[in-house]
């Protein structure tokens, strides 16, 4: 049983390594297979993300207007994470944007340059989650963002579950295992992403996760046809867009 618990420490560790620039000890005898296995908590870290940056809001909302705080939340979001999530998703539209081929497509993922899809997405994905925090109520958004952050993380342990792996791309973000993410860990991945949204209004998490399935579909439909199945950077691009969709959705209730 102890040897069971230190090992779930272990993976939750890996976790918080693999998605954040968090301070953590070293792994000793690491893994290559323990990234993987660790999916199961990325909805977690996504939460502790999500709980930092919503303090931050309702902080700074004591001081600042709500632009200024939205802002401020979501700068110290990508500064802990450091643009991980983020990267992905300027990296796959660079890609499925730009390519002609699926071998091109990848190519261009794996070019650590950024491009005018790129950017327009940030740009875009960036500016709708500051305005739709911005004009809603500081707990609310608070909550949203708690919410939004570990749903994301979990849409992306999702697509890695029901999609392949890219057939011609190069591991970069993440390597998959030849067991990949099992149906134990999305189901406890989806658990542990569920629980904030208990506090939240039952309206407002419908639209929520119906705004961000909708985007998180379109954008794992389209790598699916473009380039075969997902990479890192799409698992990237998934988790932000479901951010955006979700916030999109709830906040149109509870602006």
């Amino acid at each position: 049983m102890i040897a069971r618990v230190r090992h779930e420490l272990r993976l939750l560790v890996c976790a918080v390594q693999f998605l954040t620039r968090a301070p953590t000890p070293a792994l000793a005898h690491f893994e290559p297979d323990w990234i993987t296995r660790s999916a199961r908590y990325f909805p977690l870290v996504g939460q502790m993300v999500g709980a930092l940056s919503a303090g931050i809001l309702v902080a700074a909302e004591h001081a600042w207007s709500g632009p200024v705080a939205a802002l401020l939340a979501i700068g110290v979001g990508i500064l802990t994470t450091g643009a991980f999530h983020e990267d992905g998703l300027a990296d796959t539209a660079d890609g499925l944007g730009g390519g002609q081929t699926a071998q091109r497509r990848l190519e261009i993922m794996k070019d650590s340059r950024i491009g005018t899809y790129g950017v327009c997405a940030l740009v875009l994905v960036l500016g709708l989650k500051v305005m739709v925090l911005a004009q809603t109520p500081a707990v609310s958004a608070a909550l949203m963002l708690l919410a939004a952050h570990g749903a994301g993380r979990a849409a992306a342990v999702v697509v890695m579950r029901l999609t392949p792996y890219a057939p011609s791309g190069d591991a970069g973000k993440w390597k998959p295992t030849p067991q990949g993410v099992r149906t134990g860990e999305v189901l406890l991945a989806l658990a542990i992403a569920a629980w904030p949204l208990f506090l939240m209004p039952g309206e407002a998490v419908a639209a929520g996760l119906a705004g961000g399935a909708i985007l998180a579909v379109a954008l794992t439909l389209t790598a699916k046809r473009l380039i075969g199945g997902h990479t890192g950077d799409v698992l990237g691009g998934v988790e932000q867009v479901f951010e955006v969709g979700f916030l999109l959705g709830a906040g149109a209730l509870l602006s």
